[in-house]
């Protein structure tokens, strides 16, 4: 399995227990929770991607270092 998979695997849960926390829902109108939940898909992902490739480039460029 390649690393950056097991990053993948291991990150996004943990954006999605971050953003658990923040109270998207006062920034849309009433029962409009399919909108909710896919803003917090897509912004988990986007987390995800950000950090998985940030952790990536830290590590291959620590690798360079040596």
């Amino acid at each position: 399995m390649n690393i950056r998979t097991i990053l993948y695997i291991i990150i996004v849960p943990l954006t999605i227990w971050s953003l658990e926390g923040t109270r998207f829902e006062q920034l849309f109108k009433k029962n409009k929770y399919y909108q909710i939940h896919i803003l917090y898909i897509i912004v988990s992902l986007a987390l995800s991607y950000l950090v998985v490739n940030f952790l990536m480039d830290f590590f291959i460029s620590s690798q360079v270092l040596k």
